[in-house]
Order: C-alpha cells, then sequence, then structure tokens
C-alpha cells in the first residue's frame, strides 16, 4: 500500500465581515501578512498535486491546516489548489482539521470547515462523527479531530476524554491490521516544554498503546519541519511537516508479507 502524506499548507485571506476584527482572527491576518505569506507560497501545491498523481498512490492523508485562520475564503482557495486530487477516483483522500482550520467560535468559518471537510474526504464522512476508523486495504485508519478554538495566546490541541476512550478500544481490537492514527499534532512532542503552549493534551493513554504495540503510526503535522521516530519496522510518529514551507512531503509504503512501514521524504 502507498500512503502520500502532506500537511500545513496554510491559504492565507484578509479578513472579512466585521466579526473578524473582534476575535483572534485579527491576530492571525496579522501574522499572515507579517510571516506566513512570504512563508507559504501556495502555488508549490500545484507541484505538489503533480507529483501525487505522477506517484499512483493507494491513499493521501493531509493533515490539516490549510487555512491560516479558518476563514471561508481561505477554505476555497485550499479547495481550488487541491481540486486535481479531490474525488479523484484513483485513491481515496483523507482529511482531518489543524488548529488554523478551526481557529475560531464563528458560525460562518464552521460551516466553511464542515464543507471542506465533507468535500475533500469524498461527501462520505462527517466531522461531527470524528473519530472515525475506516479500513483501506490492509489498514486501519483512526481519524481524530484535536482541535478547538482557543484563546489568542494558545495553539494548543486536546484529545477529549470520548475520542480518548474510542480510540483506545480500537487500538485494542485483535484484528491483525496495522492501525494508523490520523491527526494534526504529534502525539509526542520532540520539544514538549518549548512548545507548552502548542502541543497535544489527553493524549496520555494513546501514547501508552503506541508504546505497547497497540498503535502502529501516528500521522500528523502541526511542526513545520518533517521529522520521524519510529523503530525498525516504522512504527512511531511521522510528522509531514508543512509542504508549503520544507517545500516536501512523505512517501510511505507498508509491506503486507512482514508488516513494515518505509518511508521516502519527497523534496517538491
Amino acid at each position: 500500500m502507498k500512503i502520500i502524506h502532506f500537511s500545513d499548507s496554510h491559504a492565507g485571506a484578509p479578513p472579512t465581515g466585521w466579526k473578524a476584527f473582534t476575535d483572534k482572527r485579527i491576530a492571525g491576518t496579522l501574522n499572515y501578512l507579517l510571516f506566513r505569506k512570504k512563508q507559504h507560497n501556495q502555488e508549490i501545491l500545484r507541484e505538489l498535486c503533480t507529483r501525487i498523481l505522477d506517484l499512483k498512490p493507494d491513499l493521501v492523508v493531509c493533515t490539516g491546516d490549510i487555512t491560516s485562520t479558518g476563514q471561508p475564503k481561505e477554505f476555497q482557495t485550499a479547495l481550488e489548489f487541491l481540486a486535481p486530487l479531490i474525488g479523484n477516483p484513483s485513491f481515496r483522500f483523507l482529511y482531518v482539521p489543524g488548529n488554523h482550520d478551526k481557529y475560531v467560535n464563528d458560525g460562518e468559518c464552521g460551516e466553511a470547515l464542515h464543507s471542506a471537510f465533507a468535500k475533500i474526504n469524498g461527501e462520505n464522512l462527517n466531522l461531527d462523527d470524528m473519530p472515525l476508523k475506516i479500513r483501506i486495504e490492509d489498514c486501519e485508519f483512526i481519524l481524530v479531530d484535536e482541535t478547538t478554538p482557543t484563546n489568542i495566546f494558545s495553539s494548543c490541541g486536546y484529545l477529549d476524554e470520548k475520542s480518548s476512550y474510542a480510540i483506545e478500544g480500537w487500538c485494542h481490537e485483535k484484528n491483525g491490521l496495522p492501525k494508523i492514527l490520523v491527526g494534526h499534532f504529534p502525539l509526542i512532542d520532540p520539544h514538549p516544554i518549548l512548545r507548552l503552549r502548542k502541543r497535544l493534551w489527553g493524549q496520555r493513554k494513546i501514547v501508552k498503546c503506541l508504546s505497547e504495540g497497540l498503535l502502529d503510526l501516528c500521522l500528523c503535522g502541526h511542526i513545520h519541519k518533517p521529522y520521524m521516530d519510529v523503530d525498525a519496522r516504522g512504527r512511531g510518529v511521522v510528522c509531514a511537516g508543512s509542504v508549503t514551507k520544507s517545500h516536501s512531503f512523505t512517501m510511505i509504503e507498508h509491506s503486507p508479507d512482514n508488516g513494515n512501514f518505509t518511508f521516502h521524504e519527497i523534496r517538491i
């Protein structure tokens, strides 16, 4: 099985509507204009789509932050750039939101996220139904929404008790299939103290499942520099980084013969 994994493309747009000037979006837009706009070139996504189509994957996974402040115009831009991958009959496309996609408690932003989630996931998944377990070929994928709007000083994620309980139960199912968690935040942050206001909380039980071999792989983004923390068989955490900043994505291959995962970082 061949899996393509990318993340954190961060489309941006000016704030729209008066509400955008009264919540976290004004700070996020300022951050985008000063920093992210220079760092995240959306045109890279055209080459990304071309390379992915050439590689003929079985599955494409995006682990969130396709926007900068979760505004409808940003989701529209992201969907336009990713159009060659959306609804493509040659492979399945899975997407989970990042903290920038669920940036504020705003009705229009929420509707845009729900619509984008449905479109990217083939119109057969609902954001409110997560966590979800899906079998694709010889692997099981667990999709989780770890995001919630936070205050202006926080970019943290939270795994609520209901999601943690469901994921733990799925990890303990003995069906012989590799289990892959698809979420935005790394289960194990490489710098937990330095990144205290950006890390994931509530993940302790799932980290235990990973350490005990009940969970095979965690695919994530959030941290813009790609990295892997895996064992000799390819079990562990794989962070795709930011495709529009690092100009790279990850190709993962799973061999049903020996059960191993192998990884290739592909530069664009």
